[in-house]
């Protein structure tokens, strides 16, 4: 049946609290297409444009480390659905909304366990979760 095409502008929604421990706050992700077809004047995303979404700056804290630190959000692969298998365009598959891709968060100022005399940083370096694609395509599907 297919699912609807991902287009320029459309959001990588991270879902904060599937990074294990990390509980994570972040703004949307925005989505740029490099495929030549385009849905309502944008064009499509295609296979390797969700490599581009980098949202930094998120907040993140764990059940012991209540102090917030900070990190940058990628896209680590999309999910089988995600990728059509019969449309393409400029040579590769059009992404579509499907279910939940792969994500990453990359920890770059730990978050803090209030301790005293001072505080203990968070030890992992990044944490694995989840996300999905919210879009403005509700015209155009593909399979």
């Amino acid at each position: 049946m297919g699912d609807f095409i991902v287009i320029t502008g459309d959001q990588a929604i991270f879902d904060g609290s599937t990074f294990g421990d990390a509980k994570v706050i972040a703004p949307p992700g925005i989505m740029s297409g490099k495929g030549k077809a385009k849905v309502t004047g944008k064009p499509v995303c295609i296979d390797g444009d969700e490599l581009t979404v980098i949202v930094s700056g998120c907040l993140y804290t764990t059940s012991k480390c209540t102090i917030p630190g900070s990190g940058t959000l990628f896209i680590q692969s999309l999910a089988g659905d995600q990728k059509a298998k019969k449309v393409k365009s400029s040579g590769k598959p059009v992404i579509l909304k499907g279910s939940q891709f792969d994500a990453k968060f990359m920890v770059m100022v730990p978050a803090q366990q209030p301790s005293s005399p001072s505080p203990i940083p968070d030890t992992m370096l990044q944490y694995m979760g989840k996300g999905s694609f919210q879009t403005t395509n509700t015209k155009v599907k593909a399979s």
